[in-house]
């Protein structure tokens, strides 16, 4: 039994696995300025509400894109499970031939991602992660994570439109009834949603030109996933367990 770890930028995802089996998941907001001990405690109140027995768990994987909070989620885990948990980053055994100019620039969270994707869906692969940002990764034939694409998501893109404008307010990102928003509240619920729809069928339209062949897997995850992916044309596998089941092969690669 495990612990997997997601921190991303405005949630931290938080996973028990046995095996391949995911025992229970929980999503909690990010917060930079809570502590090691702080997110002990929440991190232990999770545990005993799904009645997890801690000490079977044996070990614990984070990928955190937020650095500040790196060293304090370590920690917690120390605390909690007293094991250092394997952190996603140099030196980490993944398997995930990376292509891009830099790949010490490659985040934390597209490697997870790819690692999953990689071992669960025929290539070339096309992953889209729709949260504060939308990322997109391209995984060709052989296997080699090519490089993809940063945009801004959608709640960050409505955030900044109603702090950047005199008239727009801040929404929830709920489904409008129709494209044709009929007042500032659907309209913008529009653009959010079924823009990014939009994006999503454009860029995997564009990837595929550039490979000069289509896709043989698009998938998706992330927190906005689930309301955004439905209204895409393009045919877009959902896949919300993603980052656990990449946090869960880490591991397993690197376990000794």
């Amino acid at each position: 039994m495990i612990l997997a770890i997601d921190a991303g930028n405005t949630h931290i995802v938080l996973g028990c696995l046995e095996g391949e089996r995911i025992l229970f998941t929980a999503r909690i907001a990010t917060d930079r300025q809570k502590t090691a001990d702080e997110y002990a405690l929440i991190l232990r109140s999770l545990c005993d509400l799904h009645q997890v027995d801690r000490s079977r768990v044996e070990g614990a994987v984070l990928a955190s894109v937020v650095s500040e909070l790196t060293e304090a989620i370590r920690r917690a885990v120390e605390i909690v499970i007293h094991r250092s948990p394997i952190v996603v980053g140099a030196g980490i055994k993944t398997g995930v031939n990376i292509k891009i100019d830099d790949p010490g620039q490659l985040g934390a969270d597209l490697v997870v991602g790819a690692v999953a994707a990689t071992a669960k869906y025929p290539k070339p692969l096309i992953i889209f992660d729709l949260g504060t940002a939308d990322t997109m990764s391209v995984i060709d034939s052989d296997g080699r994570f090519l490089g993809g694409a940063i945009m801004a998501g959608p709640r960050l893109g409505v955030d900044a439109l109603s702090t950047g404008t005199s008239q727009l307010p801040r929404i929830d990102l709920d489904l409008p009834p129709r494209v044709i928003g009929s007042n500032t509240l659907h309209a913008m619920q529009s653009g959010a949603i079924y823009g990014h729809a939009a994006l999503v069928d454009g860029l995997v339209d564009r990837v595929e030109a550039e490979l000069g062949k289509p896709a043989a897997s698009v998938i998706a995850t992330g927190g906005l996933a689930g309301t955004v992916i439905p209204q895409c044309r393009r045919k877009v596998i959902l896949d919300d367990d993603l980052m656990m089941d990449g946090l869960r092969i880490i591991y397993e690669k690197n376990r000794a």
